[in-house]
């Protein structure tokens, strides 16, 4: 059973805050990144073609952090199942988002996970 203190959702976190802070500058000299940046504009594509309405730009910088991360996972790891993904996914956007961070990410994650 998942608890707060899982290692792996721990790193899930550390990924994200690391990608976030990366969006703001990309001075970020983490190891747990470094696998994801060569990545991200195939995975910025794909988040883009899932939700139209909505440019990389006019994302929150923190769902684009935990969208990015997700995808990630998804498409290139490929070691966790998508539910499991999409389900810490939207566990990181309830305790890091905005009140509509974790709907949002569902519906974008749904729809890419249509596409696969």
């Amino acid at each position: 059973m998942k608890t707060a203190q899982d290692p792996r959702h721990q790193h899930r976190i550390n990924t994200m805050q690391n990608l976030f802070a990366y969006s703001f500058g990309g001075n970020v000299d983490a190891k747990e990144i470094q696998s994801v940046l060569p990545h991200l504009s195939v995975l910025d594509q794909m988040i883009a073609k899932a939700a139209p309405e909505w440019p990389i730009a006019k994302i929150a910088k923190i769902d684009l952090a935990i969208l990015r991360l997700a995808v990630f996972e998804m498409t290139e790891e490929k070691e966790t199942p998508m539910k499991v993904v999409i389900d810490e996914a939207i566990e990181i956007a309830k305790a890091y988002g905005n009140p509509n961070s974790a709907k949002f990410i569902n519906g974008v994650l749904g729809t890419i996970v249509q596409t696969l």
